[in-house]
């Protein structure tokens, strides 16, 4: 009988990454953002530090395609094309440097861009840069794992209503994660050592991703958007405290 449970991890851990997994899936889908960080921590907690980013990637790639699916019909198409180009950019130079950035200094970046798109009025460039926004955040995604707050800056600028702006995120971190995990298994990362067990963190996640759809369907965009500041504003705090004590 073939075990869902990888041999690197305690079984006890590797129920704790499954509850995080619908969790995290219900946080993004009912409220925009939020669970690809959750899902990030509990992975840095509890996985092999070779595994962390390659495994947030692969479960990110489903969760993300599923949400994308069930709110297809709301999503910002053109919004796609640029975004793909300045992705593959931005991960062929972020798997190819040898160095990294210290990542006080990425975390430091990310939270001012947020506090700056949650208080202050986004440019209307902003809107109009899909390409840059996929560069630089497919590019810091190699090192960083989750920047889907970053994303959700320019997605933010776009106006959308809740169901649009939840179909057109999820489908550019599909995007993103997709041509992550690639990179990652050009790389050498075992994906099939893990294969059961990224199903059933993706089974979770389509869980989590379905009960958050109906949640967001009771509430109003006024609601969404409130919360989804909320969210990004925590978030950034909690990114600014990690660089600084990076820093210190």
């Amino acid at each position: 009988m073939i075990s869902i449970f990888p041999p690197d991890i305690a079984h006890a851990a590797a129920m704790a990454l499954l509850a995080t997994s619908f969790a995290g899936s219900f946080i993004t889908a009912a409220f925009g953002i939020g669970g690809g960080i959750a899902f990030l921590a509990a992975c840095a907690v509890l996985l092999p530090p070779a595994a962390i980013i390659p495994i947030h990637g692969i479960v990110q790639l489903g969760s993300n395609s599923v949400r994308a699916l069930m709110f297809m019909r709301h999503l910002m198409w053109s919004a796609l094309p640029a975004f793909v180009i300045g992705s593959l950019v931005g991960v062929a130079i972020g798997g190819s440097v040898v160095v990294s950035l210290p990542g006080w200094v990425v975390q430091s970046v990310v939270s001012l861009f947020i506090l700056w798109v949650v208080f202050a009025r986004p440019p209307k460039w902003l809107a109009q840069w899909p390409l840059v926004t996929g560069l630089i955040s497919s590019f810091l995604t190699m090192f960083f794992g989750a920047t889907g707050p970053f994303v959700a800056g320019y997605v933010k600028a776009l106006k959308l209503d809740r169901h649009a702006h939840s179909a057109t995120h999820a489908a550019l971190m599909t995007v993103q994660h997709g041509l992550k995990v690639a990179v990652f298994g050009v790389l050498g990362f075992a994906y099939a050592d893990w294969a059961p067990f990224i199903v059933s963190l993706i089974a979770a996640g389509a869980c989590g991703t379905w009960v958050g759809k109906l949640v967001l369907g009771r509430m109003t965009d006024h609601g969404f958007h409130r919360i989804l500041n909320g969210i990004l504003v925590l978030i950034a705090l909690r990114l600014i405290w990690g660089g600084l004590s990076g820093f210190l």
